[in-house]
């Protein structure tokens, strides 16, 4: 499998703040793209979760929408 040695192991925290911007960066790009479930290893619900997280923290403009 390609992905398996590219997976990154991160610590799964209970619930998921989106003002938490330090953890939500471990999952994503240095392009400011949301990595995919089979590179972060974590569960189909908890990567729903990670992902409203990222776009509710770029909305409020904690996260990039783009990394320049």
């Amino acid at each position: 499998m390609a992905y398996q040695s590219e997976r990154e192991e991160v610590e799964l925290k209970k619930f998921i703040d989106y003002k938490d911007v330090a953890y939500l960066k471990l999952f994503t790009s240095p392009h400011a793209k949301i990595l995919a479930k089979k590179r972060t290893g974590v569960p189909a619900g908890k990567q729903r979760d990670i992902a409203q997280a990222i776009k509710h923290a770029r909305y409020m403009a904690l996260l990039p929408y783009v990394a320049a």
